[in-house]
């Protein structure tokens, strides 16, 4: 069974670049992608990345490309996206998610960009 708690986030002015992180807990030896996705206000929940258990593949969404950047830390056991040059319609509740046996997705946590 695999624990996510997000942090981060909260609101931030268009252009800002917060850096939000999600600690995991897990059983040792456990393997899984892990990823990052959004429910914007009024909106299904959307894929925004995906990291492979090694960060070799990692998969953005057209309207997150060359702005965001997922990264893990196997040994501190964290995951965070790097989002730069933030724009209005990236306001969402973002969530961590592990694609475990079973998946988990964290608690979320609410990013509100000022224009």
């Amino acid at each position: 069974q695999v624990q996510l708690v997000e942090s981060g986030g909260g609101f931030v002015q268009a252009g800002e670049s917060p850096r939000p992180s999600c600690a995991v807990l897990d059983r040792p030896g456990s393997v899984y992608d892990l990823g990052w996705y959004r429910r914007a206000p009024g909106k299904e929940r959307e894929v925004v990345a995906i990291i492979s258990w090694t960060g070799d593949r990692i998969i953005y969404v057209d309207p997150v490309k060359g702005r965001f950047t997922v990264a893990r830390d196997n040994t501190k056991k964290t995951v965070t996206q790097q989002m730069n040059r933030l724009k209005a319609e990236d306001t969402a509740i973002y969530y961590c998610y592990a694609d475990a046996e079973p998946g988990e997705w964290g608690q979320g946590i609410q990013v509100t960009v000022s224009s």
